[in-house]
């Protein structure tokens, strides 16, 4: 039975929905990872801010204050001092018992040589280590513990906790277990005030926080022998002030961190061997008092918290490594680009300027063809034809119309132009107009361009002299902004100017040009059918053309007296998907030509020097961007703000200077660089924003669809009038003129220049028709 018609027709609109569906899924799944992974990397920034103590740290100390609220007992009483259950007990470490302590640790130089000379005297001591030192380096806790040592909490981050409220205490005190319970899986109820030594002096500030420590659950030991070591008075002085008088026991102040402890660790080697001979026995502090060990294992959940916080603070540390040595790579490519802009833009001006250059013996004369690909251009093509028509060189016009809906090749063929064809075929991409214009095309050099761009007069003539040399295969011209009064069109102004036609210079002097803009571009066509014409394989067909004709040994050059005037998009959204598409082209044309790397010949050049070049340019250093921003603002809030600032501000003049060189080699007004910082820095989230998404497209294999722009056709080349004031003026002649369409009051056509005569296919009959320029 055959299926019902309304059932098929029910299916295919639930597919198309299922479709849909899925699409928006992976839509909103490509928006929010970029975001989500900028907002990760700042949190593990941020988690190893605060484990380094550069972020919350408080490193102010109090003045000596009254003592009267102190009681009698603690002021004379032992070192160490238990206030749990509301009662106040002091204790002191019998006669010939010496209970070493160690602040600050654990130290990833110093513990382990404190250590080893422990276990060479078998020792034992108790180790006060802060929760930023115990998350950074949890192997040498477990080795404290595993060799019978006892461990208590300093803190998190050594703040003096008379400053600090009673939340802030307890914050130190649970993040310190936490730390200790990943790194060691246990729990300590030993502590030790930071800046707090005898019990004697002990204040009206530091006792209430010794008070509130025994109600959570703590006891509270200083020491009653100071070392001094943190004075670093050498080895002998050391021993004596450790060593306690007549026999006596005692809780010995040292450090095993903090800076250079090599002082310590050679009086422990001589201290431990000469108190032991004089009878002496050196415990941890739960043996001395022969009480039940102050360090007791840790279950469950809460072990597994703390090993989930020490697996964060190794991942927090591994990344923010990886993004300070990204930072650097992201400097060291900033800045060789700089250079290599700035010495080989320079050699470039200087050798296409100069006085006599020419591209050959002979200046070319030869008619050139010139396709324009289409696709619903209706706003544009008319500016775009009639720019070609007043051009200065004696050209043919190839439309092909790739399946336009508004009427783009009936705008053409009402104007009525001679040496004007339009050629119509169904929607197959970008490409495939190409070649069929390329099919069509009657002459031996084609230039190619867009359908939204207009020419200069002189743009041809200018864009073809360099085929005078028979090595040259193609020729990039200049594309400039026409619409360059909003913010977005002045930065896209910025970025042809500078990282386009200053690029472009740069990789002629290199010999690998990478790209030869769509906008604006010539070819041989002996060349373009040497490499099998424009490719489909990706969405950048002018990249990839471009890099397959590098690799066939032709010479591709920039012309940068061809100007060409395109339509910039007028949008954040609109801007997005045309970056979106390039980056992704790029990193296709990049792929496809990868082999070029271990070829041997001109592929082999192209390869090893052309694709790092543009790979480190045009997607790495865009990508790692956001890093400079995101450690700027980590540097400015939390570190050393004046230097972060300094930094960033050269950089950033450096980058200035760069855009105002390319500005004066492209004789354009510096005006606009006026808002060149801030393109600096809100540009730069979307190109890594764009390249983010370009690379999850890629690794999940997706297939990035053709977004069209949409075009207002407001873009004219400078010196034009508007159209309709020139039909005013009477100025507009022609048999096409009573059937040229208007596409509203703002259109703008170039001033006109007589038809050239269809009869004659090699001069031409407009101004300076007699004569053709030779070079740029």
């Amino acid at each position: 039975m055959a299926p019902s018609p309304v059932l098929h027709a029910s299916a295919t609109k639930n597919t198309r929905k299922n479709t849909a569906r899925v699409r928006r899924a992976r839509l909103r799944l490509r928006l929010l990872l970029p975001p989500l992974v900028l907002l990760a990397m700042m949190a593990m920034l941020m988690l190893r801010g605060y484990v380094h103590s550069e972020i919350l740290a408080d490193y102010r100390v109090r003045s000596e204050a009254a003592t009267d609220k102190v009681p009698e007992s603690v002021l004379e009483g032992g070192p160490v001092i238990d206030t749990r259950d509301g009662r106040t007990t002091s204790l002191r470490v019998p006669d010939h018992r010496l209970v070493l302590t160690f602040d600050d640790g654990p130290d990833p130089t110093w513990t382990p040589k404190v250590l080893d000379v422990l276990k060479k005297y078998h020792a034992h001591a108790v180790f006060f280590v802060t929760g930023t030192m115990t998350s950074q380096h949890p192997g040498l806790v477990r080795r404290m513990v595993a060799e019978g040592h006892e461990v208590g909490l300093h803190t998190f981050d050594h703040p003096d906790l008379s400053y600090q409220s009673r939340r802030r205490i307890d914050w130190e005190l649970s993040q310190s277990q936490l730390a200790l319970t990943g790194a060691a899986g246990i729990r300590s109820s030993l502590f030790r005030p930071p800046y707090c030594s005898f019990a004697d002096a002990m204040d009206n500030a530091s006792w209430p926080v010794t008070k509130y420590i025994g109600t959570r659950g703590y006891i509270t030991v200083v020491n009653d022998t100071d070392s001094e070591d943190w004075r670093k008075p050498g080895v002998g002085e050391i021993v004596r002030r450790a060593t306690p008088e007549g026999g006596r026991g005692a809780i010995v102040l040292m450090h095993d961190a903090g800076g250079d402890r090599r002082q310590t660790v050679e009086a422990l080697d001589e201290f431990l061997p000469r108190l032991r001979a004089a009878g002496y026995r050196f415990q941890n502090l739960s043996e001395a008092l022969h009480a039940p060990s102050a360090n007791t294992p840790v279950t469950g959940v809460n072990l597994w918290q703390g090993k989930a916080w020490i697996f964060l603070v190794r991942v927090s540390d591994s990344i923010t490594d990886g993004l300070v040595v990204a930072l650097a790579v992201t400097g060291v490519l900033v800045l060789a680009r700089i250079g290599l802009l700035l010495l080989l833009s320079g050699v470039h001006a200087r050798r296409a300027r100069r006085k006599g250059f020419r591209w050959g013996p002979v200046p070319v004369t030869e008619r050139v063809s010139v396709l324009v690909p289409a696709y619903n251009e209706a706003a544009c093509i008319e500016k775009t034809v009639r720019s070609l028509m007043a051009s200065e060189y004696p050209i043919e016009v190839v439309v092909v119309d790739d399946g336009s809906s508004d009427g783009t090749a009936r705008i053409v063929e009402d104007l009525r132009l001679p040496d004007v064809r339009v050629v119509r075929q169904p929607n197959a991409g970008k490409s495939a107009a190409l070649n069929r214009g390329l099919a069509l095309a009657r002459h031996d050099l084609v230039v190619m361009m867009d359908g939204d761009t207009v020419f200069e007069p002189s743009t041809v003539r200018e864009l073809v002299q360099p085929f005078a040399n028979p090595q040259v295969g193609a020729v990039a011209g200049n594309v400039k902004v026409g619409n360059k009064d909003s913010l977005i069109g002045a930065w896209q102004h910025i970025e042809y100017v500078v990282g386009f036609n200053l690029d472009r210079r740069m990789y002629e002097v290199l010999g690998c040009m990478p790209t030869i803009p769509g906008a604006v571009g010539a070819f041989r066509r002996s060349a373009l059918e040497g490499v099998g014409g424009m490719s489909d394989d990706t969405l950048a067909e002018d990249t990839d053309i471009t890099m397959a004709l590098n690799r066939h040994g032709w010479r591709v050059v920039y012309a940068e007296n061809a100007r060409a005037w395109t339509e910039a998009p007028q949008s954040v959204r609109q801007l997005w998907s045309q970056r979106y598409r390039w980056s992704y082209g790029t990193m296709q044309a990049i792929w496809k030509h990868r082999r070029a790397v271990v070829d041997k010949g001109p592929s082999g050049r192209f390869g090893r020097v052309g694709l790092p070049l543009v790979s480190l340019f045009m997607v790495v250093a865009p990508l790692l961007g956001p890093l400079i921003d995101v450690f700027l603002l980590y540097g400015v809030a939390f570190g050393p703000t004046r230097k972060t600032l300094v930094a960033w501000l050269g950089v950033l003049a450096l980058q200035g200077a760069c855009a105002a060189y390319a500005f004066r080699l492209d004789r354009e007004r510096t005006t606009h660089l006026v808002s060149f910082p801030l393109q600096q820095i809100l540009y730069r989230q979307l190109m890594y924003v764009v390249l983010l998404q370009s690379w999850i497209t890629a690794l999940t294999g997706g297939r990035l669809r053709w977004q069209k722009l949409r075009r207002t056709g407001v873009v004219q080349v400078p010196g034009t009038v508007p159209r309709q004031q020139a039909r005013g003026a009477g100025v507009i002649g022609g048999p096409s003129d009573d059937d040229t369409r208007v596409r509203g009051g703002d259109d703008l056509v170039p001033e006109p220049t007589p038809a050239r005569p269809a009869s004659d296919p090699g001069t031409h009959a407009g101004p300076r028709s007699g004569r053709v320029e030779a070079g740029p």
